[in-house]
């Protein structure tokens, strides 16, 4: 299933900066727009893995199970 996310973007003189709108913490700067679209989307990677990691980690020792919720 391929997810989708919101990036607001904006040039400030000669940056350019942005956010991902659904994903708190994944915010950037870049001097292009092309490099700040790829470093939102790696730092957007980078935090879901985090995040699935910790989810996890703290269910060490319990029995859980895994669901997928489709929006």
């Amino acid at each position: 299933m391929i997810q989708t996310y919101t990036a607001v973007i904006q040039q400030d003189k000669d940056w350019w900066i942005g956010w991902i709108q659904e994903v708190s913490g994944v915010n950037c700067q870049e001097r292009t727009r092309e490099e700040l679209l790829v470093s939102l989307k790696s730092g957007l990677e980078d935090i879901l893995e985090l995040n699935r990691e910790e989810a996890i980690r703290r269910t060490e020792g319990e029995s859980f199970e895994e669901v997928t919720i489709a929006l």
